[in-house]
């Protein structure tokens, strides 16, 4: 009911959300802000609570994979050289085949310019001097630790073997990347607000410039024996983070990341327009949001028929495709005017003057010199709106993708 509503009110549309099978259209390499994120779907081991795509490991597996997204690269590229505003790399464990990013980057350098960071993530297990090393001299500047919790029963909690993971990170800080990006986990079954303080703590103390603390979902699709704490214990939960992280020095970069000041923001999700290569991988334009298959095996067939791999795509109309920026720069607290223009040719208060003026009277959001940005309340709400976006849709479309290679079309309520 609520998201209808809000698609109503917000999207002036009656009819859901719906994704179609298949590639409706050319990528427009045009896109402002471009970015470029890479799947690695594998994994040593499959964590229950974990909701995104990944196989475990196997070496013949992987390999087929690396030959296909070199193939992706070169069936999805520009007709000249142009610039990418950085690279991202998540998973599943992309450390697994560390190996290969070099022929992977030397790939995509043939048809594009690097102009900004090279991200990925990593799993504790995988940390060990020689492998970041590697990772460092492969090109990486940023890295993002899973770390979930340092407590062993809060680790027992989500599935995961208990292992001193302030070992491992201390390691990383030894490199001297330019963001260590450590993720937390919030409304864990059986965790204590002092736990969660002493989490925070713990990732400061072994090096993380941020910490990207995100609420535990228990999607539909995932292997969560125990069931997340109730909303009123994580709203105490994130106030504690709020708590924590200005005592630390650490400043609220977005509703659940808190980065310490004078260091850079990390962020995987945060680009204007993205190209996504890998199984599962999204990508988005100007007009279009589009899935790859949810299979490895689908995904490499596709790649040695010489054929896209998309499994689905959802076609804006210019509203929806402005909303879909101002989600994710309320994401990050605030949205600017300025960039709204650069990007959609439209005045931000001429496009959603209504809403802005009644979420200023809700005691949502506030003005500034450059646009608007979120009050606590209203940071509060979108922690709300957020974890049921994520059920409403998120849960739904990844739930269908998983089971089924190639949908027909999902409507989203």
């Amino acid at each position: 009911m609520f998201t209808n509503f809000l698609r109503v009110i917000l999207a002036r549309k009656l009819r859901p959300f719906e994704f179609i099978a298949g590639d409706c259209s050319e990528f427009d390499f045009n896109s402002p802000n471009l970015g470029i994120y890479i799947h690695v779907p594998f994994c040593k081991n499959l964590c229950p609570f974990c909701p995104y795509y990944k196989e475990k490991f196997e070496t013949v597996l992987a390999a087929a994979y690396i030959k296909a997204i070199i193939k992706e690269i070169n069936l999805r590229k520009p007709k000249t050289t142009i610039n990418i505003s950085g690279i991202y790399v998540g998973g599943g464990s992309p450390a697994l085949i560390i190996d290969s990013f070099p022929g992977i980057f030397a790939e995509i350098g043939k048809y594009y310019r690097i102009t900004g960071d090279i991200g990925i993530e990593l799993h504790p297990d995988n940390i060990s001097d020689s492998m970041l090393d590697k990772i460092k001299k492969t090109g990486f500047n940023m890295v993002s630790v899973g770390i979930q919790s340092f407590q062993k029963h809060l680790l027992e909690n989500l599935g995961r073997f208990y292992k001193d993971y302030s070992i491992p990170l201390n390691k990383v800080k030894q490199f001297g990347f330019k963001a260590i990006d450590v993720d937390l986990i919030f409304g864990i079954p059986g965790q204590k607000e002092q736990e969660l303080r002493l989490d925070f703590m713990t990732a400061c103390e072994n090096g993380a410039t941020q910490i990207s603390a995100y609420p535990f979902i228990d999607f539909s699709f995932a292997r969560n024996s125990k069931k997340p704490l109730s909303q009123l214990h994580k709203k105490e939960m994130l106030d504690a983070l709020v708590d924590i992280s200005s005592t630390l020095g650490y400043e609220r970069t977005s509703v659940w990341t808190f980065t310490k000041k004078g260091t850079p923001q990390y962020s995987s999700i945060t680009r204007d327009n993205f190209i996504g290569f890998g199984p599962s991988a999204a990508t988005l334009s100007s007009s279009q949001f589009s899935i790859n298959t949810f299979s490895v095996k689908e995904y490499c067939n596709r790649m040695n028929d010489d054929q896209i791999a998309t499994a689905l795509t959802l076609n804006f109309t210019q509203r929806t495709r402005m909303l879909y920026w101002l989600f994710w720069n309320f994401y990050n607290l605030e949205v600017n005017d300025t960039a709204f223009h650069r990007l959609f040719n439209a005045d931000l208060n001429k496009s959603f003057g209504i809403e802005f003026k009644l979420a200023s009277m809700l005691g949502i959001l506030k003005s500034t010199e450059d646009g608007y940005r979120l009050t606590d309340l209203g940071t509060y709400f979108f922690h709300r709106v957020e974890q049921h976006y994520t059920h409403q849709y998120i849960d739904k479309a990844w739930r269908i993708c998983t089971r089924t290679p190639w949908p027909k079309k999902i409507a989203l309520i």
